[in-house]
């Protein structure tokens, strides 16, 4: 780094490392982990409301922090770049929001089967005409099948801690794809909240491309081909056997990616009053309300649970399904209309008809505590003695 800055490893930045509180918006705590991350390359292309967070780390960039930053021409090309630039052996941020997401889905649904360790900061929006920045995280359904390792935050604090995490994780050997960290747009990008962090002077240790199971190119190690040569592609057994196997290994990589989810993170879910008869199951910021939830029916005794996601890929079924073993009624409130966690959670465990499909908001709505209270209520057989009092 072009600063004087003590290296540790990630264990001691998110673990021992003394941490004071700050009171910062979401976009801040991304820029603040990448700041702390011994980036060489952030690429970024603005869109709404990721532009806050690459425009923080593009001020970093000036106060030396981060090695090399420009801005591509569109989203395809930002994600291209990425792709680019890790064949050099550096380590790489970049975020983005919905529409532009979608633009750069056909780059970045290449980058885990071409090994590409980067970090994605995904600030979700709505992605549907007619056109709106509005709060949802639809977007995220896309990535869900594309081999990258996928983080919810809850809050700023997620978002930092997750960011930084996500740097090591992508470039563990046995791992070596992509990571992506999303938070919802607005709702925390450019909302406040506390956050903890280690001194600024602190950073991550410096990646070394020459551990890494793809070799950097370089004057010894020239540039070679990234795609199979033309008689491979155009070798119906060869294609198929080739590719079959590379995407064997790119799930692999991403399931292997689970023992540093525990490692940094400590662990996929986090569970509170297991083995009640309603549990609530959210991730990201419907986490927040169903947290809130659970405070409300904990206050008036009732036999209710919550279960946070953190993880979304390497999917934790195991751990949902433990978590969900004897409860009675499963609500998975969401920020999106088609309730991908929903799905997610139903195929995970045995008994699917127990679990209530939503409540669920979608294009830009806030979740309301009260939503779920009434599908807690309604799950007990209390409704009637809620209305009437």
């Amino acid at each position: 780094m072009s600063l004087n800055k003590k290296l540790v490893d990630m264990n001691y930045l998110l673990k021992e490392a003394p941490r004071e509180k700050h009171f910062i918006t979401g976009a801040q705590a991304m820029a603040e982990a990448v700041k702390r991350a011994s980036v060489d390359m952030a690429i970024a292309y603005p869109i709404t409301p990721q532009s806050e967070v690459m425009h923080l780390v593009g001020d970093i960039y000036a106060q030396g922090h981060i090695k090399e930053y420009y801005r591509a021409e569109e989203e395809l090309g930002t994600m291209s770049a990425i792709a680019g630039a890790a064949r050099a052996g550096v380590r790489l941020f970049t975020a983005t929001s919905g529409p532009g997401l979608l633009r750069g889905l056909e780059a970045i649904v290449s980058w885990p089967g071409h090994r590409v360790p980067c970090v994605l900061g995904v600030l979700t929006r709505v992605i549907n005409a007619p056109l709106s920045i509005q709060p949802d995280n639809i977007e995220m359904a896309y990535l869900m099948h594309s081999g990258i390792v996928m983080l919810h935050a809850e809050n700023q604090q997620d978002t930092f801690d997750m960011t930084l995490a996500a740097f090591a994780i992508t470039e563990k050997v046995d791992v070596y794809i992509p990571v992506s960290v999303s938070t919802e747009g607005f709702f925390v990008t450019h909302a406040k909240g506390y956050v903890e962090m280690m001194d600024e002077e602190l950073a991550f240790n410096e990646p070394d491309p020459y551990k890494a199971p793809v070799p950097a190119m370089d004057n010894e190690v020239p540039p070679a081909r990234i795609q199979r040569d033309a008689p491979v592609q155009k070798s119906n057994f060869m294609s198929y056997l080739i590719h079959s196997v590379w995407q064997q290994e790119i799930w692999d990589s991403n399931q292997r990616a689970m023992k540093y989810i525990y490692e940094y993170l400590g662990g996929p879910i986090e569970v509170q009053n297991p083995g009640a008869d309603v549990m609530i199951v959210a991730s990201g910021c419907a986490a927040a309300q169903a947290r809130e939830a659970h405070r409300y029916a904990q206050e008036e005794g009732l036999s209710v649970g919550f279960v946070k996601v953190r993880a979304i890929r390497p999917w934790p079924k195991a751990e949902i399904r433990e978590a969900l073993a004897t409860t009675k009624t499963v609500i998975v409130p969401e920020h999106n209309i088609i309730g991908w966690l929903c799905k997610e959670v139903k195929a995970a465990i045995p008994n699917s008809g127990i679990v209530t499909e939503g409540p669920r908001v979608y294009g830009g709505m806030t979740l309301p505590v009260e939503l779920i209270m009434t599908e807690i209520y309604d799950a007990l057989g209390m409704k009637s003695e809620v209305l009437q009092a």
